[in-house]
């Protein structure tokens, strides 16, 4: 029977890492962003799992990659539409209300009005408040994931202290096991 070693990758832990990296690839987001929750699911460093995924995982999924990267980039159109869409909405908009402000008063838009009017475009525009959401998503992560990272620190200066210990206290008692066999030993006569 064979032993399987500590470290050693299931399939199923295989499965998970091709998933979730192929997800990410698809929504556009990246690689190590992936391996950082394949590495929470699997209580693995986010550098065994690109190290996995590089050198074999990737490989068993060159066609799934390709449609994912396809799947990306026809998403990352549409939305290329979509804000298109919105900025050629408004421009027909400011238009019709030039128009029709050039009808009731026939005096033209000042650099200040165009201005504001740029503002507010700015202001309304839906990428810039999905932006600032997951910017402070984001931040709220780095400031858990540090306070995380102190936590582990200190935990991993204990635990190399008490191994330390343990380490020192194993010497000596191989030390003392050796002084006993040595006083037991029986010169042999000839």
């Amino acid at each position: 029977m064979t032993n399987l070693r500590q470290d050693a990758w299931t399939k199923e832990e295989d499965a998970i890492l091709a998933e979730v990296t192929l997800r990410h690839i698809r929504e556009g987001s990246t690689q190590l962003v992936a391996f950082e929750e394949v590495g929470e699911k699997l209580t693995r460093t986010p550098a065994a799992c690109g190290f996995r995924w590089n050198s074999l995982i990737r490989k068993q999924y060159d066609k799934a990659i390709t449609e994912a990267k396809k799947v990306r980039k026809e998403r990352n159109k549409r939305k290329v539409k979509q804000f298109a869409s919105t900025i050629e909405n408004h421009k027909e908009e400011l238009l019709h209300r030039e128009h029709s402000n050039a009808l009731k008063n026939d005096t033209p838009l000042s650099l200040n009005d165009i201005i504001l009017f740029l503002q507010q475009l700015q202001a309304e525009s839906p990428g810039s408040k999905n932006l600032e959401a997951e910017n402070k998503a984001l931040l709220l992560k780095l400031q858990n994931l540090k306070k995380e990272n102190g936590n582990l620190k200190s935990k991993l200066s204990k635990v190399n202290k008490e191994y330390e210990t343990v380490y020192r206290d194993y010497k000596d008692v191989l030390q003392i096991m050796d002084r006993a066999r040595k006083l037991v030993e029986v010169p042999v006569r000839n």
